[in-house]
């Protein structure tokens, strides 16, 4: 049912690494040109020599999607450079876990401010795109990242999956706007990836049992999500995945 994305414009968010890295150059290697935002402006221009080598079209747009000013003037940008976007990726995120009785308010406002204010931010600034796409040729997509964590309960993380379950939900909600209007919006949810996400973590407790589940089962890779976007992206316009959850097979919860 796949099809290819020749023609179409992808924007990707989060895209200095990781699973954003990885999805801007799938999607590049089906077809779409790309626009990848992050804030490491290096990492990005790596990103778009490696694509534009490989005979593929990608812009960097060096932004904090904590900054509406920013990520309105991103969507600008490839409105002007490629024509506007037909294809979101809403993956910038950020995962900080700590038991709520330290009162870490630092990372429970950072985890906020990036999983919830940022993606409204990014879907505000690039949705009349999407809609405009879709009048033109027949459907958009708005994809967002979310987590396995908006479903199941992990201990410490408390502030992380409530940001996950708010993707989710607000994913469901945005559907019965959008849909009528040939925006397809959909919630992806993975479990356990190797990216540099973890990395970011400074809670013992967390850590310890990161370390544990990273030696006792294989994880997903970033190019395993990466062709769940594409596979969404480019199935006829007539399918809308609400909802596609992708885990590791030995990942039991």
């Amino acid at each position: 049912m796949s099809l290819s994305l020749d023609g179409r414009v992808a924007v990707i968010t989060g895209g200095s690494s990781g699973i954003g890295s990885a999805t801007a150059e799938h999607l590049a290697e089906l077809g779409a040109s790309v626009a990848v935002i992050a804030r490491r402006a290096d990492r990005l221009d790596d990103l778009v020599a490696r694509i534009t080598k490989n005979g593929g079209t990608a812009i960097a747009i060096a932004a904090d999607v904590t900054d509406p000013d920013a990520v309105q003037a991103a969507a600008d940008r490839v409105e002007a450079e490629l024509g506007g976007a037909d294809l979101l990726f809403n993956n910038a995120g950020v995962m900080l876990p700590a038991p709520i009785e330290e009162r870490t308010t630092e990372l429970w406002q950072r985890q906020i401010d990036i999983n919830i204010s940022g993606l409204m931010h990014v879907i505000g600034a690039f949705v009349p795109q999407l809609v405009r796409a879709a009048e033109e040729r027949g459907v958009a997509d708005l994809i967002n990242t979310s987590s396995i964590a908006a479903q199941n309960i992990f201990q410490n993380f408390a502030v992380y999956t409530g940001t996950k379950a708010y993707v989710s939900h607000m994913s469901r909600n945005l559907r019965t706007e959008l849909g009528p209007k040939n925006v397809r919006v959909s919630a992806l949810e993975p479990g356990l990836v190797r990216t540099e996400l973890q990395s970011h973590v400074t809670d013992d407790a967390a850590l310890e049992w990161l370390d544990g589940v990273r030696e006792s089962l294989e994880w997903l890779t970033p190019e395993d999500v990466a062709g769940a976007v594409g596979h969404l992206a480019g199935l006829p316009a007539r399918v809308n995945f609400q909802q596609l959850t992708l885990m590791p097979t030995g990942q039991l919860g």
